[in-house]
């Protein structure tokens, strides 16, 4: 058992993360908003019949709503919150994260325009990449791209169900009426993922290269399991299992891949059981419906993400799955490795290895990698509005080259990371070391919240 606790402030990194989340806000802002120098921005944000598509997070340092990375990123800010309740609470911050993800569930209500219609991006990422600037400046053209049976996107449609059903849990006993729209809306992206199959980015060809999709089961059985969750439907049950018998193996949980989290989910869920499942030849539908096999399987997973087994670490303890934006990866495993130790798997080991991560993250390597806390934080995130000065001064592409630090701190922004030796150089134009995005901050603000948790309850 952790007998003892070393010290970071986890409820100012939580605090401070939700306030990135604030300054990647699209839309009409509210008057109580804690980042003053943010104001209104893509106010005319329409679909193709004039839908108000206003509102939102924009990805990363730019301004495009990507629908995928903006659900996935929610639906494990919602994990955290479900499962770690207690974390906001001992911090004053429930009203505040129950803000922050409300403001991208109002948005995809409205991009759900009818039953089998979905608007999945708003803002053409080639135009968009030629500009520098505030959001509240910009003049381009923002298309918005619409997912139909014709056009079908089941990945990110499936994770946007999986979203607003994890988002009914969380506002049930606060905001009924808005929960239940949530759960409606869940139940009616789920068919519409399953009756028109297909890749988002087949669909949105200028997605591709920024966020191609590689396949759709992963996200089809990770929005059944927590369809099934919300509702207690044993069709939700049956499909997560047939469709993860279906999915790739898992690499890391991220906006592209979701059967690491789809079996946790499942191990800590005792209604999974499933014995009909039993004589059908596959080992993995096998695992996620016999208890000792899915507890062996979720063992696997994360032995692999163990030291020796196989994947690199860096110098300085950081387990390293891929160059862009490393630690997101790594921080997705930690939140997913203490939700599967308070399951009761390999519990301390667990903790222990998610503690070291989330660590290295906040200071342990010398450094800490989340703008504005911590010793030697990211003071140049590769991220425009930040990085220019409130009007009436311009911004421009001067702003992007210049050697001084941001203008505006990015509180609670986690950039994308070291090297695969721990090198890491602060500097705007590295994007794919420095750049911020709502996706990196999802799992690291749960693991955060999973690690108060603990901390509260060794008090």
């Amino acid at each position: 058992m952790l007998q003892s606790w070393p010290g970071y402030n986890y409820g100012e990194v939580l605090y401070k993360s939700i306030l990135f989340y604030e300054v990647q806000r699209s839309g009409c802002l509210p008057s109580n908003r804690n980042i003053q120098w943010r104001g209104d921005s893509a106010v005319n944000d329409r679909g193709a019949s004039g839908e108000d598509l206003t509102g939102g997070w924009y990805d990363s340092g730019d301004y495009v709503k990507f629908g995928l990375p903006m659900a996935s990123s929610v639906t494990m800010l919602l994990y955290g919150l479900l499962e770690f309740p207690e974390a906001y609470s001992s911090a004053s911050l429930l009203d505040d994260v129950r803000d922050c993800v409300k403001w991208p569930l109002d948005y995809f209500l409205k991009a759900h325009t009818d039953k089998y219609g979905f608007y999945g991006q708003v803002g053409d990422p080639y135009v968009d990449h030629t500009y520098w600037g505030r959001p509240e400046d910009m003049t381009m053209n923002r298309p918005a791209y619409k997912l139909t049976p014709e056009q079908p996107g089941s990945d990110l449609i499936g994770e946007t169900s999986a979203a607003m059903a994890a988002g009914y849990l969380a506002f049930k006993d606060v905001e009924p009426q808005f929960a239940e729209r949530l759960l409606t809306h869940a139940q009616i992206l789920f068919a519409f993922a399953e009756n028109f199959r297909g890749y988002y980015s087949d669909s949105i060809p200028s997605a591709a290269e920024f966020y191609q999709s590689h396949s759709d089961e992963d996200e089809l059985a990770w929005a059944a399991a927590w369809l099934y969750r919300a509702t207690g439907h044993r069709r939700y049950l049956t499909k997560a299992g047939q469709w993860l018998r279906l999915a790739p193996t898992c690499w890391a949980q991220s906006w592209a891949d979701k059967t690491c989290g789809a079996t946790v989910r499942h191990n800590s869920d005792s209604g999974f059981i499933g014995a009909q499942y039993g004589s059908v030849g596959r080992v993995l539908l096998y695992q996620v419906t016999k208890a000792a096999g899915l507890r062996e399987m979720v063992d696997q997973t994360f032995q692999a993400w163990l030291p020796g087994g196989g994947i690199h670490y860096t110098p300085k303890g950081l387990a390293y799955r891929d160059d862009w934006g490393t630690l997101r990866y790594t921080a997705n495993m930690a939140f997913l490795s203490l939700v599967a130790a308070q399951t009761g798997v390999n519990s301390d080991l667990y903790r222990r290895w998610a503690m070291g991560q989330i660590h290295y993250m906040l200071g342990d390597s010398g450094r800490s990698f989340v703008v504005g806390f911590g010793k030697d934080p990211p003071t140049r995130p590769h991220h425009a509005s930040s990085s220019c000065r409130s009007p009436p001064y311009p911004c421009n592409w001067d702003d992007y080259s210049k050697p001084e630090a941001n203008a505006h701190t990015l509180y609670g922004a986690l950039v994308g990371g070291p090297g695969p030796r721990d090198e890491y150089l602060d500097t705007r134009e590295d994007y794919i070391h420095n750049e911020v995005s709502c996706e990196y901050n999802g799992g690291f603000q749960s693991a955060v919240a999973a690690l108060r948790h603990l901390e509260l309850n060794l008090l």
